[in-house]
């Protein structure tokens, strides 16, 4: 399956503007969330086929919501990346133990990310 719809998760309207800019010129369809309710809300209405999802957000963290995904059938076959300024060993473990596929620390090089997303695509 050809990762086409992307949807991005981030209180930050920079971080979301960043990543938005990257995926678009890179031919992908972007939706985004400001905080893991309304992206819970927009994954069951949108059904994107990939998510990205920052880790500190007001309300549910990214991890929560990672969680929440990975244990909803409906949801589980939705890939999460988490893309995070925390950067310690111990916070990408979790990450992946929540159900993330990968995690990314911010800034997300463009080059890594579009990899990745190819490689999820496959």
């Amino acid at each position: 399956m050809t990762i086409q719809k992307i949807l991005i998760v981030d209180d930050s309207p920079t971080e979301r503007y960043y990543l938005t800019d990257i995926l678009v010129r890179n031919g992908f369809s972007v939706t985004t969330a400001d905080n893991g309710e309304d992206a819970l809300a927009k994954i069951r209405a949108e059904r994107p086929q990939l998510i990205l999802m920052d880790v500190v957000m007001p309300g549910a963290n990214g991890f929560q919501v990672t969680r929440a995904i990975a244990r909803d059938p409906e949801l589980a076959a939705v890939p999460v990346i988490i893309c995070s300024s925390k950067n310690q060993e111990t916070d990408r473990i979790w990450g992946m133990r929540q159900g993330a596929k990968d995690y990314f620390v911010k800034p997300v090089d463009e080059g890594q990310l579009l990899a990745r997303i190819a490689t999820l695509g496959a």
